[in-house]
């Protein structure tokens, strides 16, 4: 495994120097490579590696669109590139421990994300009015949003993973009580639904309800799992844009 500097020395000038010799090398082979290289637009990039692991452009838009699916970012305001990145680097990180410990035991069954698309599909605010729970509605849906449904199937099977997971590492002693539960109904999701739209009982999302909580809980837990995974990892972002608000943002503070 590289360390920190050696990822450093190679992040700016090393990869610099790489794109540069491609692109000589590439002129070389053909007259008009050249000139087709001076007029193409870079569509993707690496922004971080975590762990030799690395994330690019399109994922962080990937991860942007699919905050649709995830009404506990509702009040959090539009989620930035600096914190899908954020976000992105916590998942990966938590993704390799998940396989340095135990990957089968966290390993969701089909039936579990099943049940989880057909809820998001039939309760959450953003499909009401796209009736996601027929063909037609959930195939709009996803276009409207730039998705796809395996896209949207591995991003579900990744959630149910992470939530095994948090109850094996973090969940002992965690009790979502039923008052928070309805809390959360009432002031946070409700406001979601516009006027006429078909509002879910609260007995139909209390458990989603209480995966939401028990998250924002477990957070608490493993910000400073996640600070010391970071410490022993290597963590580094690549792309300036991203470089400074990352600085900023805590370590614990991106989301699973």
């Amino acid at each position: 495994m590289r360390n920190r500097s050696q990822i450093r020395r190679m992040s700016k000038p090393g990869l610099a120097c790489a794109v540069a010799m491609a692109l000589c090398l590439a002129a070389m082979a053909s007259p008009r490579a050249g000139a087709q290289a001076a007029n193409a637009v870079v569509l993707d990039h690496v922004v971080a590696v975590v762990n030799d692991q690395t994330i690019l452009a399109s994922d962080v838009d990937d991860e942007m669109r699919l905050a649709v699916l995830d009404p506990g970012e509702a009040g959090l305001g539009i989620l930035t590139p600096q914190r899908a990145l954020d976000q992105l680097i916590s998942r990966a990180l938590i993704q390799q421990q998940i396989r340095q410990e135990d990957a089968l035991a966290a390993e969701p069954v089909q039936a579990e994300v099943d049940a989880r698309l057909a809820e998001i599909r039939k309760d959450l605010p953003a499909c009401i009015h796209q009736n996601c729970a027929s063909a037609a509605g959930w195939k709009a849906f996803l276009a409207l949003h730039g998705l796809t449904s395996e896209r949207v199937e591995s991003y579900l099977r990744y959630r149910v993973q992470i939530l095994h997971f948090i109850e094996q590492r973090f969940r002992q002693g965690i009790q979502i009580s039923p008052d928070e539960i309805e809390k959360y109904y009432r002031e946070t999701l409700l406001p979601q639904y516009a006027p006429g739209d078909e509002i879910p009982a609260l007995n139909k999302v209390s458990s989603r309800i209480e995966e939401i909580l028990l998250e924002r809980q477990v957070n608490v837990l493993f910000d400073g799992w996640l600070a010391n995974l970071r410490k022993q990892g290597d963590v580094e972002v690549l792309d300036p844009a991203f470089e400074a608000q990352e600085d900023k943002d805590a370590p614990g503070k991106g989301g699973a």
